[in-house]
């Protein structure tokens, strides 16, 4: 009995000690400077990370509320300004990351949390850590469930975080952007698809990594949304002009499976039409000082980049099913791979078409037997014994010869269905096996 009661007094005296300590930070709170705040919550975080709510609020003499709120309002006082802010956040952080911490995420929002890591994100002075701790901070909030999506949403989040997206120079702020805007699209049913929309959006920005973010959260958006925005088509075959392969071979797989969705055959005529660039576009091109990709040391014009990247892009439609490769022939295909084969300018436009060509060719004997007419036996010999390595000793009169082709495989010659691939596939079957 003795021992018991020793052992409550002395629990008790700890608690005393450890509620003088907590007043006594809190004071020296009130009463410190800017740079003494700092000091103080560096220790704070150093002290404390890893802890749960309930720990949390034992260490703090269940005052831990107390100091929340206390960093929660300086933090509205001082994000603009950007004095503090990554301890502030990053103090912020630990509360709300803290398991059994709901209790906290409460009292954040009360002070206008949200608003204030939004508005921060938009801050063209803030700094790159600083915007990848109120993400993170937003992702604790948003992990809470459905109703608290709806709440950033509500916020003009979606925009807020797409942009930083976007603009970020940092890829660890841009990779926390990418998965809360994930994290908002899923089991969000309300806001999925103005987060879809906003990651559309994100396609025409400057960065690479951001092209390549988005291009992959919205190959995981699009299931969930169901119905493609025929607004997608352009921007995808515009990322097909990159030099950045992992955006293009994003972006080439993400065309691939819409093809199971309602602008299958819109996607399908823009990349056969790709093969054939505006001429307007490429005489501009080259008068911005754009190399041919035949220069030494020169960067090819971004048009025939695009020009290659269709290419490739129909080779692989055309393995993924009979339909696909039925469609693609319809839509004359076969005519303006054969004038991309022709493109002395870009060596690797021509061994891309040629490589689709050769499938087409083995797959469909009446495509076979329009391009052997359209070659000339010579010629076609020479393509069908190693379609890849064409373009090395190919010679102006044979480039010419492609160019000027006039293959045009009539309407029925393949299949007798010629409708569009989106009135026969359903968003969610299967992909069709090939022949």
């Amino acid at each position: 009995f003795q021992l018991i009661v020793a052992s409550e007094k002395m629990g008790s005296s700890k608690q005393e000690v450890a509620t003088m300590n907590v007043m006594n930070m809190l004071r020296e709170w009130d009463q410190s400077s800017k740079a003494k705040r700092s000091v103080i919550l560096r220790d704070f975080i150093n002290q404390h990370q890893k802890k749960s709510g309930p720990e949390l609020e034992f260490e703090l003499a269940q005052m831990a509320s107390l100091f929340l709120a206390r960093v929660s309002v300086w933090l509205k006082l001082t994000y603009m300004t950007g004095t503090c802010v990554t301890e502030q956040l990053e103090t912020i952080h630990l509360f709300l990351s803290a398991s059994t911490s709901h209790n906290f995420m409460i009292e954040f929002l009360e002070h206008g949390g949200i608003m204030c890591l939004l508005e921060l994100l938009g801050l063209k002075k803030a700094k790159e850590e600083d915007k990848d701790w109120a993400i993170r901070i937003l992702q604790c909030i948003a992990n809470a469930g459905t109703k608290y999506k709806e709440i950033i949403c509500e916020s003009y989040g979606i925009r807020a975080v797409a942009e930083c997206l976007a603009k970020s120079k940092s890829e660890r702020t841009q990779d926390s952007a990418r998965y809360l805007l994930q994290s908002l699209a899923d089991g969000n049913a309300r806001f999925v698809e103005q987060v879809y929309k906003g990651l559309i959006a994100v396609l025409p920005c400057t960065s690479p990594t951001a092209q390549q973010m988005a291009v992959q959260t919205l190959r995981f958006v699009q299931p969930i949304v169901k119905h493609a925005n025929p607004v997608i088509v352009e921007r995808l075959t515009n990322l097909l002009n990159t030099l950045h392969l992992e955006v293009q071979s994003a972006t080439i797989e993400f065309i691939k499976e819409l093809m199971h969705y309602n602008i299958a055959d819109d996607l399908l005529q823009a990349v056969v039409t790709l093969l054939r660039p505006n001429r307007d576009t490429s005489r501009a091109e080259q008068s911005g000082g754009v190399g041919d990709a035949g220069d030494a040391g020169s960067t090819p014009m971004p048009i025939y980049v695009q020009q290659a990247a269709a290419a490739k892009c129909i080779g692989e439609l055309a393995r993924q099913s009979d339909r696909i490769c039925d469609r693609l022939v319809y839509l004359r295909a076969v005519h303006h791979l054969m004038f991309a084969m022709g493109n002395l300018d870009h060596a690797d436009s021509q061994r891309q078409a040629s490589v689709a060509l050769e499938f087409l060719c083995r797959k469909l004997p009446i495509v076979d037997e329009h391009v052997r007419e359209a070659m000339g036996q010579a010629l076609y010999d020479q393509f069908m014994s190693n379609a890849e390595a064409l373009y090395v000793d190919m010679t102006p009169v044979q480039a010419d010869v492609l160019v000027s082709n006039k293959v045009n495989i009539p309407a029925g010659a393949v299949a007798e269905d010629t409708e569009p691939l989106h009135q026969h596939q359903h968003p969610h079957s299967s992909t069709p096996s090939s022949r």
